[in-house]
């Protein structure tokens, strides 16, 4: 599976198998994070076998079930935490699809267990991304029209069009899709509405225009 294939097939799953990640996906996803803290200065944390995250109430009340395995996405409090936070853990999710695991970005509907992880004063949890074998492969989720998503000057140019194609497949809280792209003299920039989450769903639908186009995005 390529990452295009993986944006396609990458669905939310909130039910996991009492199945054990092999240790070599570990270790790859490990290297994955080790990376996107290095060089973002961001605190994201793989925690394994840890089933009172998603042992509560809220998390039942969120319909999780079996979750053991999660990504703490966490960093320095920043005006940008937020959107970098969707851009990377955006990037793990991805890779964790391309090795044949499901996953879900999950926002409140979990307990915080501050004695798998660590944060250092003037650090933010700003969500976590469950992860696992589920036991399903997830839905798809309803998608806008492309036209109400961008703007362009002229007819768009096929590489736009992909990369736009590829941003409404992303998950966004509430399935929003609250992004605009817009494409002028040969820039793209990209604009967010307003709704819960926006700012983390901006980096992942950020990531996966940039993936699928090719092309960076200004903000």
């Amino acid at each position: 599976m390529n990452i295009l294939e993986a944006i396609e097939q990458r669905h939310s799953v909130r039910r996991y198998e009492d199945r054990e990640i092999e240790p070599e996906k570990i270790r790859a996803l490990q290297q994955i994070v080790n990376e996107c803290n290095h060089n973002t200065g961001m605190h994201i944390q793989m925690v394994i076998n840890d089933p009172k995250a998603f042992d509560s109430r809220l998390a039942h009340y969120g319909r999780f079930s079996g979750v053991r395995n999660y990504f703490v996405i966490a960093g320095k409090k920043a005006k940008d935490l937020e959107e970098k936070s969707g851009y990377y853990g955006e990037r793990i999710v991805l890779e964790a699809q391309m090795m044949g695991l499901n996953t879900c970005w999950v926002a409140l509907t979990f307990r915080k267990n501050p004695e798998v992880y660590n944060l250092v004063p003037g650090e933010k949890l700003v969500c976590v991304i469950a992860f696992g074998y589920g036991k399903t492969k997830g839905v798809s989720h309803k998608i806008k029209p492309r036209a109400e998503v961008m703007q362009c000057e002229g007819i768009p140019p096929e590489w736009f069009i992909q990369g736009v194609d590829a941003a409404l497949l992303a998950p966004t809280a509430l399935n929003q899709q609250k992004f605009r792209f817009i494409l002028r003299k040969g820039e793209v920039r990209l604009r967010k509405g307003f709704g819960f989450w926006t700012k983390v769903d901006l980096g992942i639908v950020k990531y996966h225009f940039e993936v699928a186009s090719g092309r960076k995005v200004n903000r």
